[in-house]
C-alpha cells in the first residue's frame, strides 16, 4: 500500500527515503525531518515494512508492533510525501526470494553473531526498497537520491554504507544521530515491552556508554574500562542487564579498534533486560598520538 500524505512535489524519483519497519517514534520522525530538509521540493518517501528475513526463528516477527494508521500521522507530520506500506507478497513475490545479498565477514561479529541472518536479510530489503522507491534511472545531472538511517542501528548502518560502495547503488546514506530519552535510553520500538523496572536497570547501558566517553582522553582501553564498570554493576542490578557485547570498534570495517586506534570509533554495546534485547551505541574520535 502506498499512502500519499502530502501532494507529490513532481514525477520524479523519490530524493530522499527513510525506511523502517513501522511504530515510528521520535528518532524516527528526526530521519523524517532531515530527509525533508535534505530533500527540499523533492519527494521524501517513507517505508513501512516489517521485513521477515530479518527474525530468526526464535525472534518477535510476530510480536513486532504494527501500528500503521499512527505512522502516517507521525510521519505526515514530521514532512514526508508518501509512506510506503508493502505487504510481504509486494517485496517478495512468489515468496522468500532464492538470491539474497550476503553482510560477508563484515556482518558476522557482534549483531551479527547474536542474530545469525539477520543482516543478510536486512541488506536484501534495503536493496529491493532502494529500487522500489526509486525506480528511475538517474537523470544526468540530477542530484542523487539519499537514504536516511539512524546511527543507533551503527553495525546496520556501516553495511548499508559498504553495500551502497561495494555495489554501486546510486544513492548517498545519510546518518542521523540518536535520540535519547530524557533519562538517556535511546528511542527504540522496542522500549514498550519494558516494565517500570526493566526501564530503570536498561539506563546502564547509556551510562555506560557516556562514562566510556568521559575517559577517551585516555586511549581506547579506558574507554572500555570505564564502560565495563558501569555494565559490572548493573549485571547485579534487579532486573540484571545481561550484557551480550561491549565492543570499540572501526565504523568503516566493524572490527574490534586497535589499542593504539585513531580516528573514529563506536562504542556498541547489546544487552539483555528482561525479555527484551536492547542495542545502543555512541560515536568516538581518538586522536593520533603526541
Amino acid at each position: 500500500m502506498t499512502r500519499l500524505v502530502h501532494r507529490a512535489r513532481d514525477l520524479a524519483p523519490a530524493t530522499a527515503v527513510v525506511m523502517t519497519m513501522g511504530a515510528l517514534h521520535d528518532g524516527h520522525a528526526a530521519l523524517i525531518r532531515a530527509a525533508r530538509a535534505h530533500a527540499g521540493s523533492g519527494v521524501v518517501t517513507v517505508t513501512v515494512f516489517v521485513n521477515p528475513l530479518q527474525f530468526g526463528p526464535n525472534e518477535d516477527l510476530d510480536r513486532y508492533p504494527r501500528t500503521l494508521e499512527a505512522d502516517v500521522k507521525l510521519a505526515e507530520a514530521a514532512g514526508a510525501d508518501l509512506v510506503f506500506a508493502p505487504g510481504a507478497d509486494e517485496v517478495y513475490p512468489g515468496g522468500p526470494p532464492q538470491v539474497r545479498l550476503a553482510a560477508g565477514p563484515m556482518g558476522e561479529g557482534f549483531e551479527g553473531a547474536s542474530r545469525p541472518g539477520h543482516f543478510d536479510g536486512m541488506l536484501t530489503v534495503v536493496a529491493k526498497l532502494l529500487h522500489l522507491t526509486n525506480p528511475l534511472p538517474p537523470v544526468p545531472g540530477a542530484a542523487r537520491t539519499a537514504a536516511f538511517f539512524g546511527q543507533k542501528d551503527a553495525q546496520q548502518l556501516a553495511l548499508v554504507r559498504r553495500m551502497a560502495t561495494d555495489l554501486n547503488f546510486p544513492v548517498d546514506i545519510v546518518a542521523v544521530p540518536t535520540v535519547r530519552e530524557d533519562d538517556g535510553v535511546a528511542l527504540s520500538s522496542r522500549n514498550r515491552y519494558l516494565s517500570d523496572a526493566d526501564r530503570v536497570s536498561a539506563r546502564a547501558l547509556s551510562r555506560a556508554l557516556f562514562a566510556g566517553r568521559d575517559a577517551a582522553a585516555g586511549g581506547p582501553g579506558a574507554v572500555l574500562d570505564a564502560a565495563s564498570a558501569v555494565l559490572d554493576a548493573a549485571a547485579s542490578a534487579e532486573p540484571p542487564v545481561g550484557l551480550d557485547y561491549l565492543a570499540l570498534v572501526d565504523p568503516a570495517t566493524f572490527t574490534a579498534a586497535a589499542p593504539d586506534h585513531t580516528g573514529p570509533a563506536v562504542l556498541a554495546v547489546a544487552a539483555k533486560v528482561g525479555g527484551t534485547r536492547l542495542i545502543d551505541n555512541l560515536p568516538l574520535e581518538f586522536g593520533a598520538p603526541e
